[in-house]
């Protein structure tokens, strides 16, 4: 008897109410410029990049000052979500990526300020298909307001 070869089902990372997203723009964002949309100034939209892809998420309130995405520094250890957790899309990410580029924390799942910023190259494939995950989620709900410029 053959075995039947399994196929993995797609993931979906289409939210329940999809938001009338704006097409994406390539405008060039200097670290400068994105470091001062971390989401502690009403004067600066809050930023987070993704391989080098910048996302505006300021229309979600939680990554305001009072959101719940935005807190002090973590002091103790926390679980992140992944994205590819469709019964619970509440992740727990802080202010550590807000104003950055933070492809090679949301690879490892990592809250570690350390761990926030753009190499991801050097990665296993697993970690890469978090991060393209990730990215696939954020696609999906922000609009792309640019591209990281060097540095």
């Amino acid at each position: 008897m053959a075995e039947a070869h399994h196929e993995p089902e797609p993931k979906n990372f289409a939210p329940r109410n999809p938001p009338n997203l704006n097409p994406p723009k390539d405008d060039p964002i200097s670290l400068t410029d994105l470091a001062q949309c971390d989401g502690t100034s009403s004067d600066h939209p809050t930023y987070v990049a993704i391989k080098g892809t910048v996302f505006d998420v300021s229309g979600n309130d939680a990554y305001g000052p009072k959101g719940a995405y935005h807190g002090e520094p973590l002091t103790k250890p926390a679980v992140i979500i992944r994205p590819l957790d469709q019964t619970n899309l509440c992740i727990n990410i802080f202010v550590v990526f807000a104003g950055k580029d933070a492809s090679r924390a949301l690879a490892q799942s990592s809250l570690k300020l350390e761990d926030c910023r753009p190499e991801y190259d050097d990665l296993g494939d697993k970690e890469k298909t978090v991060l393209n995950e990730w990215f696939t989620f954020f696609s999906k709900r922000y609009n792309v307001v640019g591209k990281v410029q060097g540095p």
